[in-house]
């Protein structure tokens, strides 16, 4: 399968090495040209969702990118990606692709010096070691969204029809199983 990772900023080569490491071909996405239509799958990573927001949009690439995960096109978003997909954000008026059904809020544990490890119970996975950021989390879920992992009575991951979503790092980890998890997903889509 060849999965789409996105290298407009943030933590992108660390989801490639996961994938690769997975056994999967990978294709940097930084310009309109890169977003091909023979791409199983893409993951959007953590980083600054302003930024990554904004370049989505300069480079043209946002419509095409909202169009085809609207269309079914499995994604994974971590963090900022995460922000990315909600469908509202409590404390920011943006929007950006608002395919997720949940309310998401930026920064909710504060930080750069707030950042923190924590095990989780990740409900297809069992216990995970999750690595947060100045990790949001979601405030509240729609319909079809799915909580899959929660951290002190927050929810830190859900999906959603071919969305998967985290708050935390999971490629800042050597645990490689989120990853297997959304690449299960894609394989599903197929």
């Amino acid at each position: 399968m060849k999965i789409g990772v996105f290298a407009l900023q943030g933590a992108f080569i660390e989801h490639e090495r996961a994938l690769l490491s997975l056994g999967e071909e990978v294709k940097e996405i930084r310009l309109l040209s890169d977003f091909t239509n023979d791409l199983d799958g893409i993951v959007l990573p953590g980083g600054e969702s302003t930024v990554q927001g904004k370049l989505l949009k300069e480079e043209g690439l946002f419509e095409p990118v909202k169009k085809a995960i609207e269309g079914g096109l499995p994604v994974f978003g971590t963090c900022a990606g995460l922000i990315l997909l909600a469908k509202k954000l409590t404390n920011d008026p943006n929007v950006y692709f608002g395919t997720l059904n949940a309310t998401v809020k930026r920064n909710a544990y504060g930080r750069q010096l707030g950042s923190f490890s924590a095990s989780l119970n990740v409900k297809p996975l069992g216990f995970y070691p999750a690595v947060f950021i100045r990790a949001p989390y979601i405030e509240s879920i729609g319909k079809g969204v799915e909580i899959l992992a929660e951290h002190e009575g927050k929810i830190v991951a859900a999906r959603q029809a071919n969305m998967l979503a985290t708050a935390f790092h999971p490629e800042l980890t050597d645990d490689l199983r989120m990853h297997a998890y959304f690449l299960d997903m894609v394989r599903e889509a197929k």
